[in-house]
């Protein structure tokens, strides 16, 4: 089964409640996103949004141009049925990140457990080529070295706030990183690293 049948079929099969990812409000997204005092107008992807409920929340707040990004059309159909009207105010990609070709720059790259799917050095090489050169504000959240070894049944990469700094350092400024425990909505605890960073302007 490829990556994308994967899920499709998780998205097809499964509800919100019964993946670990969901949260009503991301908060710590939401916190970390406006320490960077964005314009509303700034370009803001998230990638893997699926049916998250970030997108909910910035146009709540007033952000006038956010793209979401999955793998799944499954997910996105399920996040349109969700806003409604509201639906067409957000730019929508189908596509697996390894395969994204990004048209622009995006003042707000927002990553909450992609990251860590990629477990080849080809795919982590090309995601990080994406950030060079397609993001200059980075909000990102991966399984911490406490946390998961697999999520819905795949292999990912635990992240230590070290080798996360270690991997994009060189280009980004690190603003600040720690670990978070997520609840699930089964009640389960998942520990993550969460970082904030901004490109250098040497790059």
């Amino acid at each position: 089964m490829s990556n994308k049948e994967h899920w499709e079929k998780i998205y097809t099969t499964k509800t919100p409640q019964e993946v670990s990812w969901t949260q009503e409000v991301p908060q710590t997204s939401l916190d970390l996103i406006a320490k960077f005092d964005l314009p509303k107008s700034a370009q803001i992807i998230d990638i893997g949004g699926g049916d998250s409920l970030l997108v909910d929340h910035l146009l709540k707040l007033g952000y006038t141009n956010v793209t979401v990004l999955d793998i799944s059309a499954a997910a996105i159909e399920r996040a349109k049925k969700r806003l409604g009207e509201d639906a067409e105010k957000v730019n929508w990609i189908v596509t697996d990140i390894t395969k994204f070709s990004p048209g622009t720059t995006y003042d707000l790259w927002h990553d909450r457990a992609v990251y860590h799917f990629l477990t080849t050095a080809t795919d982590k090489a090309y995601y990080k080529n994406l950030l060079d050169k397609h993001a200059h504000h980075v909000v990102m959240g991966t399984f911490s070295d406490s946390g998961p070894l697999k999520c819905s049944g795949l292999e990912i990469t635990q992240y230590s706030k070290e080798s996360i700094s270690d991997t994009f350092g060189k280009n980004f400024e690190i603003k600040e990183s720690f670990y978070q425990d997520h609840t699930t909505p089964f009640d389960a605890i998942q520990n993550f690293t969460f970082v904030r960073m901004t490109r250098k302007a040497s790059i």
